[in-house]
């Protein structure tokens, strides 16, 4: 990773009503970036000043295209996605066995985790600058990593982030052909008191559960040091690069 850092003049935060979309908002708000639309499916988070609250809904995909065309006069030059699900609403999850499957659950999960994120870059991506960095951010996890994985379980939690990195490489190859600063990356924010960890802190490690807000400066810390070379990979909160 390069030391390239750069204050964005307009951010975008998908996912800004969890916990880490939210510090990430504020934390970007405190660098004094001048717009942050901040997306939830409510669109109602009001944090401040120059932040811009945005709906969206991974199951109205025309909320995606009239979000984007919220954007067409002004684009921003940084794309959060910060959304995500382990356990569904009605519990679902995570299968700790093959045994468990179930193809209704797989694919909401894949849809909330790969699908929706994937259209969100869809309408996003084209709106990127030509002549300067742009960055594409989609929150990960390690888990996701093929090789990284030595314990196996979680099966549709693991498949939905493990294809997001691939559409992230995806993406990223077709950025480099025509837009030659932007940098498409999936990021891992490491076990963060949100309430997608809330059901799994019980057992870990002392020291190994992290704010949201400590969480948001180490992604963005992490997001300043990317340049082109580092585009369509996966890194951790550290900026080391996790394994494909």
């Amino acid at each position: 990773m390069a030391n390239v850092g750069q204050n964005f003049e307009r951010a975008a935060i998908f996912g800004a009503s969890g916990g880490i979309g939210r510090a990430l908002v504020e934390e970007l708000a405190a660098r004094g970036v001048e717009t942050i639309h901040a997306g939830s499916r409510r669109g109602e988070t009001r944090l401040g000043p120059g932040i811009i609250p945005l709906r969206f809904d991974y199951d109205d995909p025309a909320s995606l295209s009239a979000a984007a065309k919220a954007f067409s006069d002004d684009p921003p030059q940084l794309v959060i996605v910060a959304t995500g699900v382990l356990t569904l609403d009605d519990g679902t999850g995570p299968e700790r066995s093959y045994k468990q499957l179930d193809g209704e659950t797989m694919a909401r999960v894949l849809h909330l985790n790969t699908i929706g994120p994937a259209i969100v870059a869809k309408h996003m991506l084209p709106l990127f600058p030509r002549d300067r960095r742009a960055v594409f951010a989609a929150l990960s996890a390690r888990v996701g990593s093929i090789g990284d994985n030595g314990i196996g379980g979680w099966h549709s939690y693991r498949a939905s982030k493990a294809a997001l990195n691939m559409l992230v490489r995806n993406f990223a190859i077709e950025l480099g052909r025509t837009h030659k600063q932007a940098v498409a990356v999936s990021l891992h924010p490491g076990t963060v008191d949100t309430a997608l960890s809330a059901p799994f802190q019980s057992n870990l490690p002392a020291g190994q559960l992290t704010d949201p807000a400590e969480a948001a400066r180490n992604l963005l810390a992490v997001i300043d040091g990317l340049g082109p070379e580092d585009s369509g990979h996966q890194f951790d909160w550290e900026g080391q690069r996790v394994p494909d």
